[in-house]
């Protein structure tokens, strides 16, 4: 599976999603398993601290202002940015709910990221936001039926 994955990423030219398989193959093959469960723990924290400290950086480097703080927060883009910052938070959220129930679905989550960025030219920032879509989704699909 984890070479299926490294396969598809150097096909999809999404290096993220193939150097995260080398990782892991490395990890498999060198008797270093007992990373596994740490990494299950905690990579998802490690990650989510390497992405806010990449979209704070013009904050700690003085790029971005206290008055361009205020401004953002009280003005329409401001607000609504607020807004979708809540939405993405919650959807990502039960998409955490969703891969803690059914860690199998992230090879659909991941197949389904790579067509948005071959066919659409997206851009992968994780699986907890397409995970959260997908949640939406299931619990149309199952209100329907």
């Amino acid at each position: 599976m984890l070479v299926a994955l490294l396969l598809v990423g150097i096909v999809a030219r999404s290096n993220l999603i193939a150097i995260a398989a080398c990782v892991l193959l490395i990890l498999r093959f060198s008797n270093l398993s007992f990373v596994f469960p740490i990494l299950e723990r905690r990579g998802l924290e490690v990650g989510l601290l390497f992405l806010l400290l990449s979209i704070l950086v013009p904050i700690a480097q003085g790029t971005v202002t206290e008055k361009d703080l205020m401004y953002n927060i009280t003005s329409i883009p401001g607000i609504l940015s607020i807004m979708g910052g809540a939405v993405a938070t919650h959807m990502n959220g039960e998409g955490l709910k969703l891969l803690g129930l059914k860690p199998e679905t992230i090879f659909s989550l991941v197949i389904g990221s790579i067509f948005g960025i071959v066919f659409f030219h997206g851009v992968p920032v994780g699986p907890l936001m397409a995970a959260g879509i997908a949640a939406l989704y299931l619990e149309l699909f199952y209100r329907r039926s």
